[in-house]
């Protein structure tokens, strides 16, 4: 690889003028991104960026190109020499842009004053088609979530039907898939070697497209399988659902099979992935030479809020071992728990308390979940093929080390730094981790863990996810049952009493998921309002690419269980039962002692 550069704190190139400033005469890569740019660990697109210049390659990023001019911002740097890369940003542009009901938003919270209408629909396929007219021969390579979770055969929620990989319908060359520093090195190091990029078919955690007949290049070592084609999953839904759970329980393995899809004339390969990141190579990501802040051409404009609500947090770890059926986390950054050592740790948090403005209090010490920071299998060796999509649902797995020691050790010792007057934690809390009635060897670590929480680390609201309340829902969810947050509701209430804190515990619910009808949301209206509570966060449930959910609701059943599952697909039915939280509401249109029984299923009375 090229010599590791000096860094000296400075942005990444914007511009031709920032380009022409750092004396460049080339750029090796250039990245095109949806989002702002806002140079944090949290923001995919500045994590790839300083990857690629800490392997001492010059690249440059442009944030959220002009699509619809002369398309000046696609031109202005010029062709880089290896390639373009391009992400739609830190989220999926279309859960960005559109309600449940399918209704455009008002706003991006990735852009500065929030505002809507600075990226595409699909601008991880826009930019890419431009990229193509416009430089024909450099490869274009994909990534971030838009891009991973449409690796294959998925189902679009917004044009209600299949769609083929992306690497289809966008031209690509290369797709990366999940968290992507390891493949992107390893691509740098082949190309700059002078292997040629179309030679580059066997990189690990890549997506690339050949010809049906083209055999696959021989990897010993790789299993393979063979996936329905497009065209057959298009024209059957058992099918499609066969390839989800191929697909599903090679994601789950560390070591997985090398997965073809033919769609036409083509092939879609997706290779094995890297094995998960441990401590050291985590923290050579963390530990990178960001600036903590959005790039100073945004400082005149107003803020960005995606940036306002993260910039005095630290994100601990990365994936998520829950396996919710709605949740793309684990497809994406991987089920392993990838955390970062203590001392990268506070490090960050050491240059967050000199950052202008702090207060000294941090907003969140998390990840995906909040409190899964260090767990991982006894044995390794079993979690190398293990296609569980969980490790704690249908029940917690007797091979995972599921002791919250080393977080409780990591909350005090960033509350007793030097400019820290309190640490919140603002990510959800897998609470089925902290009772013996689910998690068999929880005892005095995690009863001491969840006093240390609630006492010194709830900022007001304490957010936990039951979804539901309904057994039949949160099977299909594959959530643990809702007696558990009783429990852990009665356990918050005992503490705030004891310490006399005036707080809340907020449980986030969802309407409308495959499974869920009319009669289990009144289920949940008559729960939670014997419990004192009335639901604030809650969502109508979004089919997104490649979870189970979405599979369930294009399918109309569970393909693990071959069972039937009712869909509320029409949107008056989705308002419906969305209404259902607010029944203590004037003026709802829906409220549980308006509901009668009729035909098999719960109904609004209309008399």
């Amino acid at each position: 690889m090229k010599t590791k550069p000096i860094f000296n704190k400075q942005w990444l190139p914007t511009t031709k003028k920032e380009v022409e400033i750092l004396g460049w005469d080339e750029i090796d890569v250039i990245i095109f991104s949806g989002d702002a740019y806002v140079d944090h660990p949290s923001f995919g697109p500045a994590v790839i960026g300083r990857v690629i210049e800490a392997e001492g390659f010059h690249v440059a990023i442009v944030p959220q190109p002009n699509w619809k001019d002369d398309l000046r911002d696609f031109r202005k740097l010029g062709k880089p020499k290896y390639f373009f890369g391009v992400t739609a940003g830190n989220m999926d542009s279309m859960v960005n842009h559109y309600t449940a009901a399918r209704r455009l938003r008002s706003d991006d919270a990735y852009t500065p004053g929030g505002k809507a209408g600075f990226r595409p629909d699909y601008p991880t396929i826009v930019y890419t088609k431009i990229l193509r007219e416009l430089f024909p021969d450099v490869p274009v390579v994909l990534g971030g979530i838009e891009a991973s979770m449409r690796r294959l055969t998925h189902y679009d929620y917004w044009k209600d039907k299949l769609e083929p990989s992306i690497l289809m319908s966008s031209g690509a060359d290369m797709l990366i898939y999940g968290m992507g520093e390891q493949p992107l090195r390893e691509l740098l190091r082949l190309l700059e070697k002078g292997v040629p990029f179309s030679s580059l078919k066997t990189i690990q955690q890549t997506a690339i497209i050949t010809q049906k007949g083209d055999r696959l290049p021989i990897q010993k070592q790789w299993k393979d399988i063979t996936l329905n084609s497009f065209e057959q999953c298009v024209k059957d839904k058992n099918l499609f659902a066969e390839n989800f759970v191929k697909f599903e329980k090679e994601s789950n393995k560390i070591e997985s099979a090398r997965l073809n899809e033919q769609m036409g004339d083509s092939k879609i390969i997706v290779n094995p992935p890297f094995p998960p990141m441990d401590e050291d190579e985590a923290d050579r990501t963390f530990d990178l030479p960001y600036m903590f802040m959005p790039h100073p051409k945004y400082n005149k404009k107003e803020d960005i809020p995606a940036y306002e609500m993260i910039k005095y947090s630290v994100n601990i770890h990365r994936g998520c071992f829950g396996g919710c059926s709605f949740c793309a986390i684990a497809a994406h950054q991987g089920k392993q728990i990838i955390s970062r050592s203590e001392k990268s740790i506070l490090n960050e948090v050491k240059k967050i308390s000199e950052l202008p403005d702090f207060k000294g209090y941090l907003s969140d010490l998390g990840g995906p979940s909040a409190n899964m920071y260090r767990m991982k299998g006894k044995d390794q060796k079993l979690c190398k093929t293990c296609p569980k999509p969980s490790c704690i649902w249908p029940a917690v797995c007797k091979n995972l080390n599921a002791s919250h020691k080393s977080l409780l050790d990591l909350y005090r010792k960033v509350d007793s730094m030097e400019g820290i007057k309190k640490s919140f934690i603002g990510s959800g809390v897998r609470y089925d981790l902290l009772f013996p009635e689910w998690n068999k060897s929880a005892g005095r670590i995690e009863n001491e863990y969840l006093d240390e929480l609630i006492v010194n680390h709830v900022s007001g609201r304490l957010k936990v996810a039951p979804e539901h309340t309904s057994p039949g829902v949160l099977f299909n969810m594959r959530k643990p049952p809702f007696d558990l947050f009783k429990k852990l509701k009665k356990r918050f209430d005992n503490i705030k009493t004891k310490h006399d804190l005036k707080y809340e515990i907020i449980p986030y619910f969802i309407s409308s998921h495959p499974g869920c009808q009319d009669s289990d949301m009144k289920e949940l209206a008559g729960e939670v309002k014997s419990l004192g509570i009335k639901p604030e966060q809650v969502q109508d449930f979004t089919p997104t690419p490649m979870t189970l959910s979405t599979l369930m609701y294009y399918t109309g059943f569970n393909p693990y269980t071959g069972k039937k599952v009712f869909v509320a697909r029409n949107i008056e039915d989705k308002r419906r039962q969305k209404d259902f939280f607010f029944w203590y509401n004037k003026g709802q249109h829906v409220r549980p002692e308006d509901i009668v029984h009729k035909h098999g299923r719960e109904k609004r009375n209309r008399d």
